[in-house]
């Protein structure tokens, strides 16, 4: 579901576990270990290279206009070996449009919100953890 290239688009509210998602996925593509990957709220882009796949965890949160957006040079970061995992990218209509895979996170008790199940050619899947005070409601949807 992850092979490259592919945007992905990651939601939840803040401390939902996004990042923790991010180091999962870094470690299972050998791009960085879970304590090397750190949310890039203030540094906006952080860049980990494994041995067939470059991952690009991007953070939106404080990214307001199309302007700030184009420059940071998104597209530049696009290549067949590529993963780009942008958190708030919902924040913009290009991101929502463009995403391969789009990956809902949130606590328990928060609704993810929407049906699940195949609707005009999306594939939605939901998977929920019980027993820990950190478990999490997953949803991904794929295009």
């Amino acid at each position: 579901m992850l092979a490259p290239p592919k945007l992905v688009l990651l939601r939840g509210n803040l401390g939902a576990g996004k990042t923790t998602l991010v180091k999962g996925i870094a470690e299972a593509f050998q791009a960085a270990s879970a304590e090397d990957v750190t949310s890039p709220t203030f540094t906006l882009i952080h860049e980990y290279h494994g041995p067939e796949v470059n991952l690009y965890h991007i953070d939106l949160y404080r990214i307001d206009t199309p302007r700030q957006l184009e420059s940071l040079g998104l597209d530049d970061l696009v290549a067949v070996n590529t993963i780009l995992l942008i958190e708030w990218g919902e924040k913009f209509e290009r991101f929502e449009r463009e995403r391969d895979v789009e990956i809902v996170l949130a606590r328990l008790d928060e609704k993810l919100g929407g049906p699940v199940g195949v609707q005009g050619g999306i594939q939605d899947q939901e998977v929920e953890g019980r027993g820990s005070e950190n478990d999490r409601r997953i949803r991904i949807t794929t295009a």
